[in-house]
C-alpha cells in the first residue's frame, strides 16, 4: 500500500515477468531507468518452499541455496538450519532481449533456467482488468490447473465449422446475389473456370476456434465473463484457491477494483489471510481502508519513493501499530499524516480546510494528508511514533494543558515538528483568546444552537461561581470573562465543541472570518498550513 504512482504496481509486474510462464516479453527503451540502456534491468526473485521437483539434483543441484529466514540471508551453499531455495534472474540489456537465469556463484560459469514445466507451475496468476480470461480453458488459465481434465473438442469444432460454413452460404446468396452474378459474369468474359454459379461461404481458415473455445457458462447458458468485474475477481480468487496446489502465487492489482466494502472483506478473507498458514503467497496492491483494516501489520507493506529507488517497509506487529491500522487505516495510504491530540483539532483543522478550498487553494486530503485523532495527550506520540518508524512525513498538534513524555517528545522532534498552543492553554483558550468580541458572540451562538441557551447559562454561572450570566459574556469581554468562557466550554460533561463536525464548524464560521484574530494564534496555524503545503 502506499500513496499513488510509488511502484506498487511495478513490483507485481517485476514478479510478473520473473515468475511467468512466458518465452518472450516486450520491452522499450522507457523501461529503463532514465532511459540508460547500458544499464541492464535485473529483477531477482528467490523461491522457497521448494516441492521435490524443484529440488531434484540432476536438474537444479548446483543452483538450490540456503536461506536463513531469521537473519533474511542467502547463502550460496545449503547448510542445516536454512531452508533451500532457488534464486530466478531475469535480465534485460540494452538489446532489449529477456534473459532468465538461475544463480548461483556454484554454477557461474553455466547458464540455465527452469525447466519449462516447472516455470508453468510456478507462473503466478494475476488478477486485473482482463482476469475473465481465466474463465475459459486457455493456455495458462486457472482452471487448467483445478484438474487434469482436459476437452477433446476437435471433432465437434470440425463439425459445427462445416455446419457454420453452408448454412451462412445457403443465406449470402440471396443477400449477395447481385454481386456473384456481376463476379460471375466478369469471370466468364476472362475466360476464368468459375462455374456458372457462384456461393458465399465462410472461408474455411476464417471458420477457427483459438483458446478459449471452451468456456464456463451459467446455467442460463450466459457466458461467465459477462459477470461484474468484482463478481470475476471474487471467483477466480476462489478458484485459485483450489488450485493451491499447483499456483501457489497470485498477483492483484487494486484488489478493491469493483468490489463493495463486505466483499472486499470476503476476497481478501479468500485468499486466506486469516488463516495460521495460509495456503497462497498473495502479492496485492491497495488503496482501499477496508483492505488494510482487515489486515495484519506483519501482512502489510508501506511502499516509499524517492528520486533514485522505491522501497517496501513492514509495518510489523507492535500493538501500537496494530491498533492504529484498526482505527486509521485511512492515515496508512496517505503521504503526510497529522496526529491531533483531540477531535477538536481534527475539526478545526478540517473547519479551516474549507476555507482553504473555497478560495481556490488545494485540499489537505489533496496534497495527500490525513488527519488522525490520537484520543488524548497519553496517546499522541502512540500514535504519531508509529508513523514516523514506517518512513511517513508526520507532525504532532497538541494543547499544552497536559504535557507528554518529554524524553519521547524530545526524540521525535529531532525528525519531525511539533505545533502546540502556548504554554498552558488548551484548544479553548486559544479561541477564546485570541477571537474578536464579535467572534466570541458568534461562537455563543453556536454554542447556545448546539446546546440550548440555559445549560450554555448554567456552564457559564458554575465556572463563575455564580457571579456572569450569559449575557454578561457578550459585551465588555476582560480576559477573566475570556478564561471563564474557555473553561464552560471544556466541560468535561458536556464540552461544547468536543466533536470533529462542531468544531469544524468553529473553524469555518468564526475562526477563518474573523479579522481580530491575535497574531501568535494565526501564526501557529499558518505554520500548520504551510507544513502542509510542502506535501
Amino acid at each position: 500500500m502506499g500513496p499513488g504512482d510509488v511502484g506498487k504496481s511495478s513490483i507485481l509486474d517485476a514478479i510478473d515477468l520473473c515468475l511467468g510462464a512466458r518465452r518472450n516479453a516486450q520491452f522499450t527503451d522507457a523501461d529503463f531507468h532514465n532511459l540508460d540502456v547500458d544499464k541492464p534491468i535485473t529483477i531477482t526473485i528467490t523461491i522457497g518452499e521448494l516441492d521435490d521437483a524443484l529440488k531434484n539434483m540432476e536438474a537444479y543441484g548446483n543452483y538450490l541455496r540456503g536461506c536463513n529466514v531469521e537473519t533474511q540471508t542467502i547463502e550460496d551453499e545449503p547448510e542445516k538450519n536454512c531452508e533451500t531455495v532457488l534464486t530466478v534472474r531475469l535480465t534485460i540489456a540494452g538489446d532489449l532481449e529477456p534473459v532468465w537465469t538461475l544463480v548461483s556463484d556454484r554454477a557461474s560459469a553455466q547458464s540455465r533456467n527452469l525447466n519449462w514445466a516447472d516455470r508453468v507451475r510456478l507462473s503466478p496468476t494475476r488478477i486485473g482488468s482482463l482476469s475473465d480470461s481465466n474463465l475459459a480453458w486457455r493456455r495458462g488459465s486457472i482452471l487448467n490447473r483445478l484438474s487434469e481434465e482436459r476437452a477433446d473438442t476437435s471433432a465437434a469444432l470440425a463439425k459445427a465449422a462445416r455446419a457454420a460454413r453452408s448454412a451462412f452460404g445457403d443465406q449470402a446468396d440471396a443477400q449477395l446475389g447481385e454481386t456473384l452474378g456481376i463476379v460471375a459474369k466478369t469471370a466468364k468474359e476472362l475466360g476464368i473456370p468459375v462455374g456458372d454459379t457462384l456461393k458465399a461461404m465462410l472461408d474455411a481458415h476464417s471458420v477457427s476456434f483459438g483458446g478459449g473455445t471452451v468456456s464456463l457458462h451459467s446455467e442460463e447458458g450466459i457466458p461467465l465473463r459477462s459477470l461484474g468485474l468484482g463478481s470475476t475477481r471474487l471467483l477466480i480468487a476462489g478458484l485459485q484457491r483450489k488450485a493451491a496446489k499447483d499456483a501457489t502465487i497470485i498477483l492483484v492489482d487494486e484488489l478493491e477494483h469493483g468490489l463493495e466494502p463486505h466483499r472486499i472483506i470476503r476476497f481478501v478473507a479468500s485468499l486466506g489471510a486469516k488463516e495460521p498458514t495460509p495456503p497462497l503467497q498473495a502479492f496485492l496492491t491497495t488503496h482501499s481502508p477496508v483492505a488494510v483494516r482487515e489486515l495484519s501489520g506483519e501482512q502489510l507493506f508501506v511502499v516509499r519513493a524517492s528520486s533514485t529507488k522505491s522501497t517496501a517497509t513492514g509495518l510489523g506487529n507492535e500493538d501500537a501499530i496494530q491498533g492504529t491500522i484498526r482505527s486509521f487505516p485511512e492515515a496508512f495510504l496517505a503521504k503526510s499524516v497529522i496526529v491531533c491530540e483531540g477531535a477538536s483539532e481534527v475539526g478545526l483543522l478540517r473547519g479551516l480546510d474549507n476555507t482553504v478550498v473555497a478560495d481556490g487553494e488545494p485540499s489537505l486530503t489533496a496534497r495527500g494528508v490525513a488527519l488522525v485523532d490520537a484520543g488524548g495527550c497519553n496517546h499522541i506520540y502512540k500514535r504519531a511514533n508509529a508513523f514516523q518508524k514506517l518512513g511517513y512525513r508526520v507532525c504532532v498538534f497538541r494543547d499544552d494543558d497536559k504535557q507528554p513524555d518529554q524524553a519521547t517528545e524530545n526524540d521525535f522532534m529531532v525528525i519531525d515538528d511539533v505545533f502546540k498552543w502556548r504554554a498552558g492553554r488548551a484548544l479553548e483558550d486559544e479561541i477564546f483568546h485570541s477571537i474578536s468580541e464579535e467572534g466570541v458572540c458568534k461562537l455563543l451562538s453556536i454554542a447556545e444552537e448546539i446546546h440550548g441557551t440555559d445549560l450554555i447559562g448554567d456552564h457559564i454561572a458554575s465556572e463563575s461561581a455564580g457571579t456572569l450570566k450569559l449575557e454578561d459574556c457578550k459585551k465588555n469581554l476582560t480576559k477573566e470573562k475570556r478564561d471563564i468562557l474557555a473553561r464552560a466550554a471544556r466541560n468535561k460533561k458536556n464540552g461544547w465543541f468536543k466533536t470533529v463536525s462542531r468544531m469544524e464548524r468553529v473553524g469555518e464560521e468564526v475562526i477563518a472570518t474573523d479579522k481580530g484574530l491575535d497574531q501568535e494564534f494565526f501564526d501557529i496555524l499558518n505554520n500548520i498550513f504551510e507544513w502542509i503545503k510542502v506535501s
